[in-house]
């Protein structure tokens, strides 16, 4: 594929800096969009080092219409990779109105920008969410979908909305990515998943209990009908999801058409197989607690990511040991995640990747009642 100019929304972020890494070594100019609410210019900054040459970050929020439609006059993209939206399953639940502005909204507000400005192919975060609480394993594109939060739900209708905007127009060029549980980091330890406050997810939870932030994981269930007895999910590592996107781009610039696809490993490992394994790589204890099963939590889930493999040429190459190991380098390196404030470099108002002060993040919360999603 040659060379393309690739807006990439939400690029600033954990999934989002890494893809925008792999552009950026694959020859592509990428231009991020991002308002900087769960993210840092620092990831960008990072990016810009391992890659020896830099992305724009354009600063900006997808409900300001003109501030996009400005981006995209500036960018001019051939594509568009959309990271950017809100992703935390509780926090959508009880703020859903939010989260539908946010993720529906914002997407839309895309959508129309991108239409009139004629960028047509958009290959979109979405997540295996969209299935809901299926107990049909492994999980393949054919599954029917639903979806049991307002989270699931705001992906659930954006991915029907492409589904309407591809049938009304075949000059669109759509890629569903559905991805199960990102998690590692880049193999250097220079940028990775740098969550503000409490982790939602278990990965971040279990490398901060090793680095000595947390004090221990609650388990939620140990007598799920699994090995094991505690929940088993389908982790798959940053890097193998961010060369999804980019084999998921080529294909629309080659064949068009609207997709769904699976990323995933195919492969589940349960809470202790992760916590263990973070023990023996950390060399740190992680003490954790078996509590009450949550309600709505599925004894297992993981992706049959077959059509992926054979319509795009994707498949993941890491498994959970090199997840694990990656993960714990980053954490290990920046037991504090990325700083608030990177140093100052840059004179231009458009690319403030050392110049934006970022709010303090909370890392550490002694008087929260620590759980995490597993």
């Amino acid at each position: 594929m040659d060379s393309m100019r690739i807006l990439v929304t939400g690029g600033a972020g954990y999934i989002g800096s890494h893809t925008v890494l792999l552009l950026l070594e694959e020859g592509h100019e990428v231009h991020v969009y991002d308002n900087l609410s769960n993210s840092s210019p620092e990831a960008l900054r990072r990016v810009a080092e391992l890659a020896g040459h830099d992305a724009q970050l354009h600063i900006g929020d997808l409900l300001d219409t003109s501030r996009l439609e400005e981006v995209l006059d500036t960018a001019s993209p051939d594509a568009v990779i959309h990271f950017a939206g809100l992703k935390a399953v509780g926090e959508s639940v009880s703020k859903p109105l939010v989260y539908y502005r946010n993720n529906v909204t914002g997407t839309l507000n895309l959508l129309e920008a991108m239409e009139a400005k004629g960028v047509r192919t958009l290959v979109f975060s979405s997540s295996a969410t969209v299935y809901g609480d299926t107990v049909e394993l492994p999980i393949n594109e054919s599954t029917a979908l639903s979806a049991t939060n307002p989270y699931g739900r705001t992906k659930l209708h954006i991915e029907y909305m492409l589904d309407d905007l591809a049938a009304s127009d075949p000059r669109w060029a759509i890629a569903k990515l559905r991805y199960f549980n990102p998690v590692g980091s880049h193999e250097s330890g220079q940028i990775g998943e740098d969550p503000q406050g409490i982790p939602n997810n278990l990965m971040p939870y279990i490398a901060q209990v090793a680095v000595g932030i947390r004090k221990k994981v609650s388990v939620f269930g140990g007598d799920y009908p699994t090995p094991d007895g505690t929940g088993v999910r389908d982790y798959i590592h940053v890097l193998d999801l961010g060369a999804g996107h980019l084999a998921a781009l080529e294909y629309l610039h080659d064949h068009g058409g609207l997709h769904a696809w699976n990323l995933g490993t195919g492969n589940g490992s349960s809470v202790l197989e992760v916590i263990q394994a973070f023990a023996r790589t950390s060399e740190k204890e992680i003490p954790y607690d078996i509590v009450d099963r949550r309600p709505g939590d599925v004894a297992a889930s993981y992706a049959d990511p077959a059509l992926a493999r054979e319509e795009i040429g994707w498949k993941a190459e890491r498994g959970l040991e090199q997840m694990v190991e990656d993960m714990w380098r980053w954490q290990s390196a920046n037991p504090t995640g990325y700083p608030d404030e990177a140093p100052d470099n840059s004179g231009d108002e458009d690319e403030p990747l050392a110049r934006e002060t970022m709010p303090s993040k909370t890392k550490r919360d002694p008087d929260v009642d620590e759980t995490t999603k597993v």
